[in-house]
């Protein structure tokens, strides 16, 4: 059984299962999907929808490092929104659309029509066709109310379990663990499809070239075999916080959105130089306010430190920590404390970071200036046996930093030295250093007469996979060359 068939088998068992609800409980279980015209499993009024989306609309925009708040983007990513949910099948419900201050190349729609995308998805798309069909496509989850029936779909399995036990006189009920599961479960494949073909119908219906969608998922599909080659991953490898991980694309998907659009009528509106006048100036990669990772150095000029890990090792800035790792399963691991400490530390490392850990070795230590204080213990999970050590040092300001070097056994002795400098590395920055600290942007130029790609990488302010991020930014296949006059994007300083 194909997983296609298998997920249209579960979703009439459900849709059976929510009737059979309605009779028996009288509870509003079934909808019509306005996109569709189909019959779908849905637990909430559209009102409702718009009371969750507003109740978790903050808690989003924080786990994504805020919004960002460039006016020229924020406007332009607002009125193309607006303008794609007017010709919707839901027009009235006050749509929201968000650029979230997010490195990640992501997009994805909440209950109530509220749409995100990252600025890291800006910084990819070349033009406003691209965009339009990746909020067109989240326009689509939300009018198809995939949201509401990916939740009811747990609420249903749970309530099933009910409904069998009061028929079949037993009692109890799986509910919660359902309802649960449902909320961070990704869109079914045949979901996926049907968005993509309500954004292919959204963009046809305003005029834009129905192409662009295909266009933009094998632009994704190229940047994250990209991305996984600059970390070190295998080229498929799925990263957990891209858009991937909500919405799987495979090359079926990608073949299917291209037929898709070339069955409806297709409008001409790429909006390639208004797009590209909007880019210009826009971040890439980590902001200010997020630390920024040049080759081997994490540097943050707000908070105003910086350290350097050792060669080999591949930094990856998560939201709330820092990680570096190397191929021989070697990490590690800095964040911050969440709270002051003004004690020995050697009591922190003890009583509050490490409390739960047998700690052997606690010593106190001085990192340019900073008390600190460091421990070691040893951990045996998955893959064998693996040394910790414990590093925690304060700043004048009684802020804790935080480094968790994690090595296997057989490889701590060889990386001893190594490790070592990373943890004296870490300093703080002076006001002076910290101002002279900026982010990478996206320079838009034309390209001259005399300038080639050679020429051109060499001004990207990047240190590994210069030509081939270039090319991917710009839709250059590996022997394409440049044509004079063409609009390019620069990662510039």
């Amino acid at each position: 059984m194909t997983f296609t068939r298998f997920n249209r088998v579960r979703q009439n068992s459900l849709y059976l299962t929510g009737v059979l609800l309605c009779s028996i409980f009288t509870i509003n279980a079934c909808a019509t999907s306005p996109a569709t015209g189909e019959k779908v499993i849905s637990f909430n009024t559209l009102a409702e929808e718009k009371r969750i989306g507003q109740r978790e609309h903050p808690k989003i925009v924080k786990q994504f490092g805020g919004e960002y708040n460039l006016p020229k983007v924020k406007n332009y990513v607002s009125d193309l929104g607006q303008k794609l949910a007017t010709i919707s099948e839901l027009p009235g419900i006050g749509w929201k659309f968000t650029v979230l201050n997010s490195r990640e190349i992501n997009a994805f729609a909440i209950p109530g029509g509220f749409i995100y995308v990252t600025r890291g998805l800006l910084t990819l798309a070349s033009n406003e066709a691209e965009l339009a069909g990746v909020i067109a496509h989240e326009i689509g989850h939300v009018t198809a109310l995939h949201s509401s029936t990916r939740q009811a779909t747990g609420k249903v399995a749970g309530l099933g379990t009910l409904a069998a036990g009061i028929l079949l006189g037993r009692a109890g009920s799986e509910l919660g663990s359902y309802i649960g599961r449902a909320g961070v479960q990704q869109y079914s494949q045949s979901q996926e499809l049907e968005a993509d073909s309500l954004g292919v119908r959204y963009l046809s219906r305003i005029g834009y070239d129905t192409r662009a969608m295909g266009s933009f998922l094998t632009k994704m599909r190229a940047f994250s075999k990209l991305e996984n080659r600059r970390l070190g991953r295998p080229e498929d490898t799925m990263d957990r916080l891209s858009i991937f991980a909500s919405h799987p694309r495979t090359l079926k998907r990608i073949e299917r959105a291209i037929k898709t659009a070339a069955k409806l009528r297709s409008g001409s509106r790429i909006g390639r130089v208004d797009y590209m006048a909007m880019l210009h100036g826009v971040v890439y990669g980590d902001d200010l306010e997020q630390g920024i990772i040049s080759g081997r150095d994490f540097i943050h000029p707000l908070l105003k430190f910086r350290f350097t890990v050792p060669e080999g090792f591949r930094l990856i800035n998560n939201q709330n920590s820092v990680v570096a790792t190397n191929l021989e399963g070697s990490s590690i691991q800095f964040d911050m404390g969440s709270k002051t400490y003004n004690g020995p530390m050697t009591r922190y490392l003890k009583n509050v970071w490490a409390s739960k850990a047998r700690l052997n070795d606690v010593e106190s230590i001085m990192v340019n200036g900073m008390d600190g204080a460091a421990g070691a213990t040893t951990i045996q999970r998955r893959g064998g046996v693996f040394n910790l050590r414990f590093v925690a040092v304060r700043n004048k300001n009684n802020k804790i930093f935080r480094l968790l070097f994690v090595t296997p056994r057989l490889k701590t002795r060889q990386l001893s030295s190594e490790l070592r400098r990373t943890t004296f590395s870490l300093r703080t920055l002076s006001n002076r250093e910290a101002s002279a600290i900026t982010p990478a942007t996206i320079r838009v130029k034309a390209v001259n007469a005399d300038e080639t790609i050679e020429s051109i990488i060499q001004q990207m302010a990047l240190t590994r996979f210069r030509e081939q991020t270039f090319r991917v930014l710009n839709d250059l296949g590996p022997n394409e060359n440049l044509r004079t006059g063409q609009l390019i994007k620069i990662v510039a300083n």
